[in-house]
């Protein structure tokens, strides 16, 4: 018999658990600490976060997802709201930081519905029907267009803001060049668009290459540094005498067979080297290595030869020049061979870069980004990659809408109307929702320096006449943003709304954190007690 009022211990001792209302505004607590450390970095007169690592690394970066990727967080929910930022940057390359702060507004309203005594199923009921109607507001209002000119305007849009400002037009029409040259069937891979950086240059500098630049030069000082309508062999197997399978030991008793073995080995190389020259080959990427030998023996084929390419670099070879990857020398044909016009070893801020240009395919292509310091290269290569997310979204879709928050207050005024013809508590949420959609304007009114309240008052009375409305925080005015060339894609709006709401959702239905020792704190399971009970540590 137990004794009475002894405690019974379900969970292991040092187990961290908070119930109820405590572990909802914990939660809610650490998405609106999280929307907030992003929230600066929005449009264009977004500001920068700079984040220093234990080793003492620097990044300079206004982007959402390498903020929140940067960043040591521990709050789960918090983690969570970070997984919103890296699907956004999965699926469109953009619209990271619109995702997380409508995640956090979201959290932030939901909390004065359940202070109201609203349950947060309701809550979240509300919320995935506001959600949805969203949804099909923005498929009203989208645009649809796909000419080059809109495309350049979209990268542009992305670009805006994120140090890439003196060269955004020619940057943006390299990246639709880039997205169009690799596009088939309306269906585009960036894995075939490869960004190689170099500092020590202006961005005005950056090119693009139709083909593909490989980091590596020349394996022997001998071989020619440019050729012309080039024959490509790629070859994933090494140029050097073959080790055997197991271990071996060879008996040599005579001087005159050491030479016959020597010579036998370089018979071999020798072999495979006329094996490459016969089949026409005037360029050999390998992916393994090159030996001594048989880099002298290109090199008298007047072959020009690049060892231990990466695979990434071999496959993207083969995607612009039309080879065929081979495995073994023996089995190299003239019909495995690719095309390119030219072959030049160049030296690029002081390192030698094999460029491999106007390649037959071209189906693969290499933006060359050039920048003045490391730290800005990086910058403008992560606005690169945001740029070429965006206008593969809309090469893709086909859908545009208008910028500078124009479909966030279209969709709340249309969803406060459909509010109305909610009947119960759900109604509360949809409202909510609808507001939660506002703080993408009003953020880029307080980072642009104007009045927040101003802004939506003249937003809201100008969305009266056009869904196209949205604020110009350059000149401080509510313009039309789709005469301004102001203009995203719709993919990226839709992916906001649809994983903002359900991160908000799911944070909301969780009544109960149980937090388990052996983490870094024993007693709060990893947990710090200010994370629990307040602030969650971000850093």
């Amino acid at each position: 018999m137990a004794q009475q009022g002894q405690p019974i211990l379900v969970l292991p001792e040092g187990t961290n658990r908070i119930l109820g209302r405590d572990a909802q505004r914990n939660n809610i607590l650490a998405g609106k600490v999280l929307a907030e450390t992003v929230r600066t970095t929005l449009g264009p007169k977004g500001m920068d976060k700079m984040l220093v690592d234990s080793l003492g690394d620097i990044v300079v970066t206004n982007d959402g997802v390498t903020i929140l990727k940067e960043m040591d967080i521990e709050h789960p929910a918090a983690k969570m709201l970070v997984e919103v930022a890296k699907t956004q940057e999965d699926e469109v390359g953009d619209g990271t930081t619109t995702a997380v702060i409508i995640a956090g507004e979201l959290l932030k309203k939901a909390e004065n519905l359940l202070d109201m005594d609203i349950h947060p199923t309701i809550v979240a009921m509300g919320y995935r029907q506001a959600a949805e109607k969203a949804q099909e507001i923005l498929e009203n209002i989208s645009i649809e267009e796909t000419g080059t000119e809109i495309l350049v305007k979209v990268a542009m849009t992305a670009m805006t803001g994120k140090g890439t400002e003196k060269a955004r037009e020619p940057l943006a029409r390299l990246i639709v060049d880039a997205v169009q040259q690799v596009e088939e069937n309306g269906e585009v891979d960036t894995d075939h668009i490869k960004i190689e950086k170099k500092d020590g240059a202006v961005v005005e500098d950056s090119t693009l290459v139709q083909g593909v630049i490989i980091d590596k030069e020349r394996v022997h000082p001998g071989m020619p540094k440019k050729l012309s309508n080039a024959k490509i062999a790629l070859l994933n197997s090494p140029v050097e005498v073959k080790e055997t399978e197991m271990d071996a030991e060879i008996s040599i008793t005579d001087p005159a067979q050491m030479q016959a073995f020597i010579e036998q080995e370089e018979k071999m190389v020798k072999g495979m080297v006329d094996k490459i020259a016969e089949s026409g080959a005037t360029v050999l990427f390998a992916q393994k290595g090159i030996d001594d030998l048989a880099q002298h023996y290109l090199a008298k084929k007047g072959i020009l030869a690049v060892r231990r390419v990466k695979k990434s670099d071999i496959e993207k070879l083969a995607k612009a020049t039309g080879a065929t990857i081979v495995s073994n020398v023996d089995d190299l044909t003239a019909d495995d061979l690719g095309e390119a016009g030219n072959v030049v070893e160049k030296k690029i801020s002081g390192e030698e870069m094999i460029f491999v240009e106007n390649a037959k395919e071209a189906k693969s292509v290499t933006l060359l980004v050039r920048g003045s310091t490391k730290h800005v290269v990086d910058e403008i290569q992560r606005a690169i990659e945001d740029a070429i997310g965006v206008v593969s979204a809309t090469v893709e879709d086909g859908k545009v809408v208008a910028g500078g928050g124009a479909p966030e207050i279209e969709m709340a005024k249309r969803l406060k109307d459909y509010a109305e013809s909610i009947s119960g508590r759900e109604q509360l949420a949809v409202t909510a929702f609808a507001e939660s959609l506002e703080i993408v304007p009003k953020t880029l009114a307080e980072n642009a320096g104007l009045d927040s309240i101003d802004s939506l008052v003249d937003l809201r009375a100008a969305h009266e006449k056009s869904p196209y409305m949205g604020l110009d925080v350059f000149d401080g005015k509510v313009t039309d943003m789709k005469d301004a060339g102001v203009i995203e894609p719709k993919r990226v709006k839709k992916q906001a709304i649809q994983s903002a709401s359900e991160a908000a959702e799911m944070i909301l239905r969780i009544d109960d954190v149980i937090a388990s020792s052996g983490s870094n704190n024993p007693d709060m399971g990893g947990m710090d007690p200010a994370a629990m009970g307040g602030m969650p540590p971000m850093m």
